[in-house]
């Protein structure tokens, strides 16, 4: 759908630059944005290669551990199903910390992996389990105490304050992830009935 939405935006664009007379501005806009999302990139590769690396040494010591032990309450409740599988809790953790942390490029990989390990338990291949269906919606509404993807395009951006962000965040994903897992956890119990 969006392979024939763009064209016709495209299409749009250029078709109204020329009647109106501003094709000039048009070919201007289209480098200057150019150049600015490769600076963007450039900033946000090194964000994430900085944040990504410490996920990496944090995995690599008993800190993931203990962070799951904090999370392991919440997991139990949200996640019943998988009480007695300590890698899936991990992988869940893993996950809710990349994304805690504002890493939505790491907190990805860590997903498939815990629905992949999810759907190994789940009985019926082709319909997603209540604990599948939860994290989908914890891992969408994602959590944030250092949104830190949005900080670094602030910086580059040239935001006096970058990090003014931070407090409205954390209202606007808290609220986003309790709303979320009310209506599913409804739907969950009322689909039981």
């Amino acid at each position: 759908m969006l392979n024939k939405i763009w064209p016709v935006f495209i299409i749009i664009s250029f078709s109204y630059a020329i009647f109106s007379g501003n094709l000039e501005q048009l070919n201007s806009s289209i480098f200057e944005s150019t150049s600015d999302a490769i600076s963007l990139s450039i900033n946000l590769l090194g964000t994430i290669c900085l944040w990504n690396g410490m996920m990496q040494v944090a995995n690599q010591t008993s800190m993931i551990d203990k962070l799951t032990k904090i999370l392991n309450p919440i997991i139990k409740l949200l996640f019943p199903e998988m009480r007695k599988n300590k890698q899936v809790q991990k992988e869940i953790s893993m996950n809710m910390i990349a994304n805690i942390l504002g890493l939505g490029n790491a907190a990805t990989p860590l997903g498939l992996k815990a629905m992949k390990s999810m759907q190994k338990e789940n009985l019926k291949k082709d319909t997603l389990t209540n604990s599948m269906l939860v994290f989908i919606v914890l891992n969408t509404a994602s959590i944030q105490v250092i949104p830190t993807t949005v900080i670094a395009i602030r910086n580059s951006l040239g935001s006096n304050n970058p990090t003014a962000i931070v407090f409205p965040v954390w209202i606007a994903t808290i609220c986003a992830a309790v709303a979320g897992i009310t209506v599913a956890m409804l739907f969950i119990k009322f689909s039981k009935k």
